[in-house]
């Protein structure tokens, strides 16, 4: 008896990439689990992780594990709204500013939802009263679902707000 050879076809399977949505330099976003509805972030991505205007920030401890509650203020001037909310502490982490200045951060991790998609993302907390948005998007947030276009803003709004 001759034994036949049977070749088999390697078949290759592509991943089809999801296009990325595009996002303006600045956004309304919504933090669901810190009960903001709609708050306004500039999109950077020369910052490596988002941060959000936040006071009276206060490290406590629940049933062993680290928490943080705090202030959160947003909405446009003369119709602001106060959020307090808490979440749990993932850590501390060093943030060099765009000023050289370096500043230790409390870090959460908590749902941010833009465009309709929704995820777990790190954020800082930090006090940004002197800038002019509440909320930074950073680089590590948008990664593999956004691309950038700065010369553009405000595209969420033409989308709903998927909570």
């Amino acid at each position: 008896m001759s034994a036949e050879k049977v070749t088999k076809k390697k078949t290759c399977k592509k991943r089809v990439k999801k296009p990325l949505a595009l996002l303006g330099w600045r956004e309304w976003i919504s933090l669901p689990d810190l009960g903001v509805d709609k708050i306004s972030a500039k999109v950077d991505t020369g910052a490596h992780t988002s941060s959000l205007y936040a006071t009276h920030i206060k490290v406590f401890e629940r049933d062993g594990k680290e928490f943080t509650k705090f202030r959160v203020t947003y909405g446009k001037t003369g119709k602001r709204k106060f959020a307090t909310a808490e979440a749990p502490l993932v850590g501390f982490r060093k943030i060099k500013s765009s000023s050289g200045e370096t500043e230790e951060r409390p870090v959460i991790k908590t749902s941010l939802c833009i465009m309709g998609q929704c995820w777990q993302s790190e954020i800082t907390l930090t006090s940004r009263q002197s800038m002019q948005f509440p909320m930074l998007l950073g680089r590590a947030c948008l990664k593999k679902r956004f691309i950038v276009d700065p010369s553009r803003a405000n595209l969420s709004a033409e989308q709903e707000i998927k909570v």
